[in-house]
C-alpha cells in the first residue's frame, strides 16, 4: 500500500519513549527509537546492515546502539563507530535515519524527504497553550484497520446515534442533517442538536438533567489527525454557534499512525474547558472514551474483514459520505504528486 511520506507522524507519547530501545513501526517501515543520555529522541531504521539484525534487540552503550549479533555500535546519526576486531570502518555502514520533533507531551517523525521537513507545519490548536483549557493525554488504541477507513469514521458524525448509544449519541440526532466544509485544507463536517435530551456522556460529566443543545464538530487534518470539538448547554441559554464555548466544551484529538495495510494506532487525548486540574473528572472522561472507543474498534476492524475478504467490491456512497469521499480523493492525489515529484527529482 502506499501512503503519504511527506507528513510529520505520531512516534509515541513522549512518556512511550524512554532511554531504552524501543521498536515501532510507521508506514510500514520498521524503526527503532529511544532517548540519549540528555533525553533527546533519536529514531533510526531498525536494520543493522551487516545481516539485517533489527537494532531493536541490541542493547544501548551510551548513547550507541550496538548490535546483537556482532556487535557493531552505531551512533545516533546512524554511523558505525566500532566493528570489533576490525579497524577500518566501510562508508556502507550507515543506518537511515528520521528527524524526530518533540512537542505538547508527543514524539512526532518525519517519514518523507528529508530536505522537506522543515518545510511542513507540526498539528497544533491554540488550546493546547491558551489558559483557561485542561490537556489530558488518554492512551493508545491499536486497532487492525486501515487508517484511511478509521479517519473517515473521524469526520462522520452520523455514526455517532448508532454506534455510541449510551456514551456519545442518542436517537434524538438521528435524522438532523449533517453539514459540511471543504473549501479549506481542512475537512469539516458538523451538525447541531437541539432541545434535546443530553447524551450519556454529559450525564455523566457534568451532570447535565435538563434539555440541552449539543454539538458535533468534526475537523480532520490530513493525512491522518482529527479534532472532534463536541459539547453541551442548556437549551435555556438559546446560545449562537460562535458561543459554544459557554458550554461544555470538549476536543477529542484522534493522532492516526498507519503502521501497515491495515493497523492503525489511534494515540487519542482531550481538552476541556471546564473542571481545570481535576485529575478525577479525567479519568472518569477517560472511563467513557476507552467504551466509546471500544465500540469503534469493533466497527471498524468489522469492516476491514470484510474488505479483505470481499474482494473486487466496492462502497455504495450516501449523503453523509461527501466528507470521506473528498478525504479518499486528497489522499489519492497526494500520493500521485508526491509520486510525480519523486520522478522529476531522479531525473
Amino acid at each position: 500500500m502506499e501512503f503519504i511520506r511527506n507528513a510529520w507522524y505520531v512516534a509515541g507519547w513522549s512518556s512511550e519513549i524512554s532511554n531504552d530501545l524501543r521498536a515501532i513501526k510507521v508506514l510500514d517501515e520498521k524503526i527503532v527509537i529511544y532517548r540519549n543520555s540528555k533525553g533527546k529522541v533519536f529514531a533510526l531504521e531498525d536494520r543493522c546492515p551487516h545481516r539485517f539484525l533489527p537494532l531493536s534487540m541490541g542493547k544501548l552503550m551510551g548513547d550507541n546502539i550496538e548490535c546483537g549479533y556482532h556487535g557493531l555500535t552505531f551512533n545516533c546519526e546512524g554511523n558505525c563507530i566500532r566493528i570489533p576486531s576490525q579497524k577500518k570502518i566501510q562508508k556502507t555502514l550507515k543506518i537511515p535515519t528520521f528527524p524526530i520533533i518533540e512537542r505538547h507531551g508527543i514524539v512526532w517523525i518525519w517519514m518523507g524527504e528529508k530536505t522537506l521537513f522543515k518545510n511542513y507545519k507540526i498539528f497544533d490548536i491554540p488550546q493546547f497553550s491558551e489558559s483557561g483549557w485542561e490537556v489530558h493525554q488518554g492512551e493508545a488504541l491499536y486497532l487492525n484497520s486501515n487508517y484511511l477507513n478509521v479517519a473517515e469514521n473521524l469526520v462522520d458524525p452520523a455514526h455517532v446515534s448508532f454506534v455510541h448509544p449510551t456514551t456519545l449519541g442518542n436517537p434524538s440526532s438521528e435524522d438532523v442533517p449533517v453539514e459540511f466544509d471543504t473549501s479549506g485544507e481542512v475537512i469539516i463536517a458538523w451538525r447541531w442538536i437541539r432541545n434535546s435530551p443530553p447524551i450519556g456522556f454529559f450525564k455523566e460529566f457534568p451532570g447535565y438533567k435538563n434539555n440541552v443543545d449539543r454539538w458535533h464538530y468534526y475537523y480532520l487534518y490530513l493525512p491522518s489527525i482529527a479534532v472532534i470539538d463536541f459539547g453541551s448547554i442548556d437549551s435555556k441559554e438559546e446560545v449562537n454557534e460562535k458561543n459554544r464555548h459557554l458550554g461544555t466544551q470538549i476536543f477529542a484529538i484522534h493522532l492516526l499512525t498507519p503502521v501497515s495495510k491495515n493497523q492503525t494506532i489511534d494515540r487519542w487525548m482531550h481538552i476541556r474547558n471546564v473542571a481545570l486540574g481535576d485529575e478525577l473528572v479525567s479519568e472518569k472522561i477517560d472511563s467513557m472514551f476507552k467504551i466509546a472507543f471500544a465500540e469503534d474498534k469493533k466497527i471498524l476492524e468489522a469492516i476491514q474483514n470484510q474488505i479483505d475478504t470481499q474482494h473486487k467490491k466496492n462502497f455504495v456512497h450516501i449523503g453523509i459520505d461527501k466528507g470521506a469521499i473528498i478525504y479518499r480523493k486528497r489522499i489519492s492525489e497526494l500520493i500521485k504528486s508526491e509520486a510525480r515529484d519523486k520522478i522529476l527529482s531522479h531525473s
